[in-house]
């Protein structure tokens, strides 16, 4: 399911298939640890990305870096969209995945884009998400 998920979101935006990052699934203490390191915030959050951008010298591979997600948050969310938890850790290794990318949210403009491309990602996988607020 994860390994789909990836190769779909890298390519729908045409990302070489030399391409490879990390999905780490944990636990809400671990990611707020994160959090709390990397962002000053000092909760858990349901999911965090750290581009890294690295070309293996040797294969040529792009590391682009580390999605790390809360299944305690997955579980949390999916009950309040009313959606079953695997369809919500789709959701948020595209959405880490999107943010390894350079696609962000702060602004609206960038938020309206990168709903659509997450959207259509999980359109492609033949999934709906109820209620995806931004977070």
């Amino acid at each position: 399911m994860i390994n789909r998920t990836v190769n779909s979101t890298l390519a729908t935006l045409s990302i070489s298939d030399d391409t490879s990052l990390s999905i780490v699934i944990t636990d809400d203490q671990t990611i707020q640890e994160l959090n709390l390191k990397y962002r000053e915030t000092n909760k858990p959050t349901d999911v965090l990305s750290f581009p890294a951008g690295h070309v293996d010298p040797e294969s040529g591979t792009t590391y682009i870096g580390d999605v790390i997600i809360s299944y305690p948050q997955a579980v949390i969310q999916a009950k309040q969209r009313g959606h079953p938890v695997d369809h919500e850790l789709q959701l948020l290794v595209i959405h880490g995945t999107l943010h390894l990318l350079g696609h962000d949210h702060v602004e609206s403009a960038q938020k309206k884009r990168m709903w659509a491309v997450q959207e259509n990602i999980l359109n492609q996988l033949g999934i709906v998400i109820n209620s995806v607020d931004g977070e």
